[in-house]
């Protein structure tokens, strides 16, 4: 069950750090780029895979059954 606490934690910080970048980066639709550009440019950035792996670890602590010895 403590691990369960340990990745959830985990995960959202991953979660918070990627995401504080995904909007900082939203200052590029200002200076001109397209949402297809701010994708394309977001697919490239180590901060969006970040961001997805902390999502996928808070959804599976809080969602996936735990298993019971």
């Amino acid at each position: 069950m403590i691990t369960r606490f340990i990745f959830l934690f985990i995960g959202f910080g991953l979660a918070v750090a990627g995401g504080i970048s995904l909007v900082a980066y939203l200052n590029l639709l200002t200076v001109g780029y397209t949402i297809k550009d701010y994708a394309l440019f977001l697919l490239g950035r180590i901060e969006f895979y970040i961001f997805l792996l902390g999502l996928l670890l808070v959804w599976g602590m809080i969602y996936l059954p735990i298993r019971r010895k």
